[in-house]
């Protein structure tokens, strides 16, 4: 076979005298080569924003892991319920009648069914949906603030939330602010979507044709789906064509983004027919739900609940008011469009928040907005607008004077870094010892030894949560006894809940003792079994039960 002088160097490598037909003995080194080449190529080629996504959603699921919160009780308890059973969640009989705005959400129970049919619907299962939800929060706000000001803005962002007291303190067996990050919950998934159709918008307003109509479409559905998973974020879509003149996208351009969320909500409406009986079972659900509040609620309070829910609960909340106050300073000052649809975003959301908390009518409290996670929504869009007002405030100092005070290369990253260390520290010290789950794991084991026990009895908390540790993470039982619950508002405990082994714990923060404050008493004949090594959990056999006549 004739070879030009480029290829005789191969030939000669091969060997002398080797058949030429044979293929090269380096042949699996060179395809080796070339594989790695290729490989690199293409990482090349990524583009920044996917890498940066990636750690932003890495970072995330590192987040969970660490807080380890165990499965919760109540409201994500029947949403993985109403996934389990889906399309079978009848909403007239208990436990669904209990929340049933909850479990019509079918932008968070049909993912968690996807999950639970792949993997089981064991805690491995829950801790997916949930890191799922955090991912699309995390993400969200990083792609958000990187399409306003930036990738370093972006970044900022989403490592602010990511160890804020708001996203970590999240255990009732420990200290707990707020649910969130490691729960099955709408406020987090809900507001993350929203947020990447956010994102959606602000790199359409970039693009032109075919690639503008992409984007639009797709931060369509990412909305759409966003009200699938938590009603009262469909607020936020009343100013879609306030957001786009701010953005410069033409006003035709209302009826592509308009378009997939219609049909989604088609979608939607179908399947509740199907399901439930009626298309608007979920927005009926929703307006049903509410009324007198447990909470004292006047409309002076109502009236402050941003505030409220930033400062009542934790002294780091003040980030997001004073990155309220700074973008309002910044737009004031700089008058640029990007903050201008900040403040959009945020006041939209606001305005209903706070009427429907108790302004309307104090004895009829629609949403609890003195709640954080009631404002996850608009978290992302005051960070990026208070970081985004710096930069552009700081671009409009004298090139000068940035230059002689050396403000740019040594100055601002020197402050930067104290700053960010500092709430760095703030945040991780504001975290009490985090139990995570580890009580619960030693719970799991305990209970796979002992078979012998044959009853549980526990307050209903305890006893939803007990489920996924009777069963090992993938959801096969390691222990097949009775569970019998009883309500912790009861006055006392009921007299069949001492027929067993009984779970207890000490309640704390937010969460209501047992029966007024009952615990097992060794002075009336209760002995303790079993407890976990840091004491969040224990279990006591009850005194002797007297004969029955």
């Amino acid at each position: 076979m004739a070879q030009t002088t480029s290829d005789q160097p191969a030939v000669d490598e091969a060997g002398a005298g080797a058949d030429p037909d044979d293929p090269p003995r380096d042949l699996p080194a060179r395809a080796a080569a070339r594989l790695t080449a290729r490989l690199a190529g293409r990482v090349r080629r990524t583009r920044r924003v996917v890498w940066l996504s990636l750690l932003v959603a890495a970072a995330t699921v590192l987040m969970q892991w660490v807080i380890m919160t165990p499965p919760l009780y109540f409201d994500p308890y029947y949403v993985w319920l109403a996934a389990r059973d889906w399309p079978d969640v009848p909403l007239t009989q208990w436990p669904f009648d209990e929340v049933p705005h909850q479990v019509t959400r079918i932008g968070l129970v049909l993912p968690a069914r996807l999950v639970q049919e792949v993997i089981g619907d064991g805690q491995a299962a829950f801790f997916v949906v949930a890191a799922l939800g955090g991912c699309a929060f995390f993400v969200g706000t990083y792609l958000v603030v990187r399409s306003l000001f930036g990738d370093v803005a972006g970044v900022a962002s989403a490592a602010v939330l990511l160890v804020h007291p708001f996203f970590t303190m999240t255990n009732p067996f420990g200290r707990e602010i707020t649910w969130s990050t490691g729960l099955v919950l709408p406020d987090m998934p809900g507001a993350g979507l929203f947020t990447i159709g956010m994102a959606g918008l602000v790199v359409a307003s970039r693009r032109t044709g075919r690639a503008q109509t992409r984007m639009l479409v797709a931060a369509g559905v990412f909305m759409a789906s966003a009200f699938l998973v938590r009603e009262f974020l469909a607020f936020l879509f009343l100013p879609i064509p306030v957001y786009l003149a701010l953005l410069r996208i033409p006003w035709r351009r209302n009826v592509t983004v308009g378009a997939p969320m219609l049909a989604i909500l088609a979608v939607n409406l179908v399947h509740n027919q199907i399901v439930w009986g009626s298309p608007l079972a979920g927005l009926i659900s929703a307006a049903e739900h509410g009324g007198q509040s447990r909470d004292v609620v006047t409309r002076g309070l109502a009236a402050r609940s941003f505030l409220r829910a930033m400062h009542d609960w934790n002294a780091l909340g003040l980030v997001f008011t004073a990155a309220l106050a700074l973008t309002i300073v910044g737009w004031a000052v700089t008058r640029d469009r990007r903050l201008a649809l900040v403040l959009v975003w945020f006041f939209t959301l606001a305005v209903p928040l706070t009427l429907f908390s108790g302004v309307l009518d104090p004895n009829d409290i629609s949403l609890r907005a003195w709640l954080q996670r009631y404002w996850f929504a608009v978290l992302p869009a005051l960070l990026g607008g208070g970081f985004g007002s710096l930069i552009l405030m700081f671009r409009m100092l004298p090139s000068g004077l940035v230059s002689r005070l050396r403000l740019g290369t040594l100055v601002v990253p020197v402050l930067a870094v104290a700053l960010g260390g500092t709430y760095v520290v703030a945040a991780v010290r504001a975290v009490p010892d985090l139990p995570r789950d580890n009580a619960w794991s030693e719970l799991r084991g305990y209970l796979a030894g002992h078979r012998d026990i044959t009853l549980i009895c526990a307050d209903r908390r305890l006893a939803q949560t007990l489920t996924f540790y009777t069963r090992d993470v993938w959801g096969d039982p390691v222990w097949r006894g009775e569970i019998r619950d009883f309500p912790h508002y009861m006055p006392q405990v009921p007299r069949n809940a001492t027929e067993g082994p009984m779970l207890y714990t000490r309640w704390r923060g937010m969460e209501s003792p047992i029966a007024g404050g009952w615990r097992p008493d060794p002075a009336h004949g209760w002995r303790l079994m079993w407890r976990s090594s840091d004491g969040v959990l224990q279990l006591w056999n009850p005194p002797p039960q007297p004969p029955q006549d």
